[in-house]
């Protein structure tokens, strides 16, 4: 062992034989919370970063994946509930190319296209229907897979087949089944955009054509009446009533104050659908050209006789005809005029508002100055009352029982007081170990500066001090070191006395406690004594 080595071990043993009982303790304590911090900062700094390799699988992908797994010998973790696989970054990609080799997943939402590369060239023209139209169906699934919250779905077509014997075509439908990740359920939004992405992918599919059901058996679209239809009409109009009993509250809380007030909504939302159509015609001003006109006449004039007799047998007496300038003329005109027609055609999709009823109820107190009646007016211009269609607006200024509302503050207040409480012990308590830790560090550092200064003045070898009698008055005359004689000899760059005698007058000015027990100790020791 290097002698440098051997020294400081000794040192180190030397100043833990000096320790008391506790400070041993807490040396023991506080070198087995440093091993015990190395570990495990190695361990983390050694433990491999897991990527993800598949998420939202099946319960049978799942078991098929980590039994792979197993077999390649690659650590691995779940999460999601099993749905997500995590790896080490290192294997991910090459694991991903094993699992695709592997055909894994398999039931990865659903064949899709890939059931077209199956289809043999002598397929029927209806084998050939039916696999494109599942490999549809398994296209849209996966799409609505994908979307955030959905975590399997099932879609199935209903697609009439196009005839040239049948004068209307049947419109096509779909059906979409989701299963929802646990704890989620789907926003209007998230149905609507389902419906669009279904309706979109079909020719001549309309929106209301698509049902969308969840797993708990709840309609989210109904074929018909899209997503207002089943319990999306009662949460239109739970949405309709929280944003007009918001505007109203937001009008009176600066009024009145917070919580000195009430309101509530009740609307009643029309779930049809209509169409009408209005045709209206005026008749054209006078200056308007007519769209066509036509005019004809005829006129005969002559002076032959004119023709006499009857058809019938010649013995029948006639009437002698007459002879005159004989005369002829007709007129007719047909004008067809410009009639101006209107025709508007308005549909009415459903979730217009039928009627709507608002209730307001106000502390007596707080309104105590306000003018009723305009108050009144201003709740009914926020809340949109229109009379014609029937809504009503009541306003009443009552008096509010206040004691639940105060035991709820006051409760709160307490809460707080013991939060700010906790966290003053906590930062006491944090203050209180760190102040301990410091403290202790110091002792440790004093203690040990102590012991190696005093094995460092045991190491330095005086004994040559007393081994020349001619050096022994340097040590009696210490207090009076300035006064001592110049000895005669050698420059003091050349004396090596001279310089031990530095050596001493600096570590008296630096150590007089501990040159004056040196002194003491030597003066105690009797003649003839470890000295010589």
């Amino acid at each position: 062992m290097p002698p440098q080595v051997r020294t400081a071990l000794d040192r180190l043993t030397a100043a833990v034989r000096q320790f008391s009982l506790v400070q041993r303790s807490f040396l023991v304590v506080a070198v087995a919370a440093v091993v015990v911090g190395a570990v495990a900062l190695a361990g983390w700094l050694g433990r491999p970063t897991m990527s993800p390799l598949f998420s939202g699988l099946a319960g049978a992908d799942a078991s098929a994946i980590v039994d792979q797994l197993t077999k390649d010998g690659v650590t691995y973790q779940l999460a999601d509930g099993g749905g997500t696989i995590l790896v080490p970054q290192a294997n991910l990609y090459s694991e991903r190319i094993a699992m695709a080799a592997a055909g894994l997943p398999a039931n990865s939402g659903g064949a899709g296209y890939s059931l077209l590369d199956k289809l043999p060239v002598t397929a029927s023209d209806f084998q050939q229907q039916t696999a494109y139209q599942r490999a549809t169906e398994g296209e849209l699934g996966k799409t609505v897979e994908s979307i955030d919250g959905v975590e399997a779905a099932t879609v199935k077509l209903a697609l009439p087949q196009d005839s040239v014997f049948v004068s209307q075509q049947a419109d096509p439908t779909a059906s979409v089944f989701v299963r929802t990740r646990p704890g989620v359920t789907l926003t209007t939004d998230q149905v609507q955009a389902i419906v669009h992405l279904v309706s979109a992918g079909i020719p001549k599919m309309k929106t209301t054509d698509v049902a969308v059901v969840d797993a708990s058996g709840q309609v989210l679209s109904a074929v018909g009446t899209g997503t207002a239809g089943g319990a999306l009409a009662s949460q239109q109009a739970t949405d309709y009533e929280s944003k007009v009993r918001q505007a109203v509250q937001n009008l009176l809380d600066p009024l009145v104050g917070p919580g000195k007030s009430a309101v509530t909504v009740t609307a009643q939302l029309n779930q049809d659908s209509s169409q009408t159509t209005t045709e209206k015609y005026s008749a054209p001003t006078p200056s308007t050209p007519p769209l066509a006109s036509s005019t004809k006449s005829e006129q005969y004039t002559g002076s032959g006789s004119s023709a006499t007799g009857v058809l019938g047998p010649d013995n029948i007496a006639v009437p002698n005809g007459g002879s005159g300038n004989g005369a002829y003329s007709s007129t007719s005109a047909d004008v067809t005029n410009s009639i101006d027609k209107q025709t508007q055609v308005v549909t009415s999709g459903p979730g217009g508002l039928t009627r709507q009823s608002v209730s307001v109820a106000v502390d007596a107190t707080a309104a105590k100055n306000l003018d009723m009646t305009a108050l009144t007016s201003a709740i009914s211009a926020a809340a949109g009352i229109d009379a014609t269609r029937g809504d009503t607006l009541s306003v009443q200024r009552m008096a509010f029982d206040t004691a639940r509302q105060d035991q709820a503050q006051q409760a709160l207040a307490d809460a707080d007081a013991q939060r700010k409480t906790a966290d003053r012990n906590a930062l006491l308590m944090k203050a209180g170990i760190g102040g301990a830790a410091l403290l202790l560090v110091i002792v440790l550092l004093v203690l040990g500066g102590r012991r190696s200064r005093r094995v460092r003045r045991e190491a330095l070898d005086l004994g040559e001090l007393g081994a020349r009698a001619e050096e022994r008055p340097l040590l009696e005359g210490l207090d009076g070191l300035p006064g001592l004689p110049a000895a005669p000899g050698p420059q003091p760059e050349d004396n090596p006395l001279l310089a031990r005698r530095r050596e001493i007058e600096a570590m008296a000015d630096e150590q007089p406690t501990e040159i004056a027990e040196l002194l003491r100790l030597w003066m105690s020791a009797p003649s003839g004594g470890s000295r010589r």
